[in-house]
């Protein structure tokens, strides 16, 4: 029990919660009025328990992380999906998950480092919740010493909340400390002008980089995060359409990023995420599947975790007459499966020998979100799917950008 915990070990703060979402609120708000911050990972937990939790803990001067919270970072831990990396001077907030963990991965592998990473819940941008973790979140880095620039992060926002949380983290980049803000899918022109010292940016690839420079820190590339390295410049063989694009995501940012990115080159996509424009995944047609998404993780582990249903997919996938493009993300560290490229690699290699056996063509391109330091080692990681035929792209923003071309030209409808 809490009770039990908070005997043994008296100077906790934080409380990390992961039960069956009936039972989730119940406990985070006994965490609460023990005087602990929570980490809420539960999902299924109600919009109205949501916000009068969050509005306790506001009351409090407390941090609720959550609930269907991932990923945080706190004063260098990780906590729940998270990797390792470098202690440094950008800290985050993020309404996402797999978003955070790509933005901190990608710092480090730039070269710079993260003071904190708090996460919020994906819910946390929307009119109903108001940004309430993320402006609590916001408020402690701003009276964080070691934390001098603040980058915010999330899946499509309600414009009227983004521009509020803008509006506030204004008051930190006057004192100096820029920010900058990845809100995927916002109209930039729906938050009106933008506070001096704010960047907003596109990709999560490019608040990575901008970050860093924000920080003072040279960059390790000679490529800017919106124009196409030359290892995105693939050779595509002359075959016949139609060619469908098939995206298998575990990081739900990930595929809300690369479907962002696909629809802007053109491309008319299906998808279970819910983005305007964007039609059910039932039929013909480019797809982009987030696979935890809460249909497919109800009663079954998150596919991070236990990757089973996507590697029936990649399989099936060999078969697909219409010549199918394949586009995964790989997500690593705590939490994540053991050896996610491993568990791969095989069902990659048979799908695509079944594609040669039909006289097709079967391109698998994928972006691996983590870091040397994670347990499972990217660089590892990244070498096993290369020996599996994967095309490895540096960041998922560049594993789309690459997919998209390997459609052919007049693809974009089919």
């Amino acid at each position: 029990t809490l009770e039990a915990a908070l005997e043994r070990q008296p100077a906790t703060s934080l409380a990390m919660i992961s039960v069956p979402g009936p039972f989730a609120a119940r406990e985070a708000r006994r965490a609460l009025r023990r005087g602990l911050h929570v980490f809420l990972f539960s999902n299924g937990v109600s919009l109205e328990d949501e916000v009068a939790l969050k509005e306790e803990a506001a009351a409090a001067g407390l941090l609720v992380m959550g609930p269907d919270c991932g990923t945080s970072i706190v004063d260098g831990v990780p906590i729940g999906f998270a990797n390792r990396v470098r202690r440094g001077p950008i800290g985050l907030v993020g309404a996402s998950g797999t978003g955070l963990q790509e933005v901190t991965t990608l710092v480090h592998r730039l070269g710079s480092g993260v003071s904190h990473a708090l996460g919020t819940g994906g819910r946390d941008l929307s009119d109903a919740v108001g940004a309430a973790t993320t402006r609590a979140a916001l408020a402690l880095l701003a009276r964080d010493p070691s934390t001098r620039v603040v980058v915010l992060v999330s899946k499509p926002p309600s414009p009227a909340v983004a521009a509020r949380v803008l509006a506030e983290a204004g008051a930190i980049a006057a004192t100096g400390r820029p920010v900058v803000a990845c809100f995927l899918g916002l109209d930039a022109g729906s938050v009106g002008p933008l506070p001096a010292g704010i960047l907003l940016v596109p990709t999560l690839e490019a608040a990575a980089w901008r970050a860093c420079e924000a920080a003072g820190h040279a960059v390790r590339s000679d490529e800017p995060p919106d124009e196409p390295p030359e290892d995105e410049r693939v050779d595509v063989p002359d075959l016949a359409p139609p060619r469908r694009l098939l995206g298998l995501f575990s990081g739900g940012t990930l595929a809300h990023e690369a479907l962002l990115i696909l629809r802007a080159g053109g491309l008319a996509l299906r998808s279970n995420l819910h983005v305007d424009g964007v039609v059910s995944p039932d039929g013909e047609g480019h797809t982009i599947l987030d696979l935890g998404e809460e249909e497919y993780t109800r009663g079954r582990p998150h596919p991070m975790i236990d990757p089973t249903l996507r590697l029936e997919a990649i399989r099936r996938a060999g078969a697909d007459p219409a010549n199918a493009v394949l586009l995964l993300d790989v997500v690593l560290g705590t939490g994540s499966h053991p050896d996610p490229a491993g568990a791969l690699a095989g069902p990659i290699r048979e799908a695509r020998r079944a594609a040669l056996a039909r006289g097709g063509f079967l391109p698998v391109i994928a972006s691996v979100t983590g870091t040397e330091l994670d347990p499972q080692d990217r660089r590892e990681q990244v070498e096993r799917l290369r020996r599996a035929g994967v095309h490895v792209a540096k960041s998922n923003a560049a594993a789309a950008r690459m997919a998209a071309r390997f459609i052919p030209a007049g693809g974009a409808g089919r």
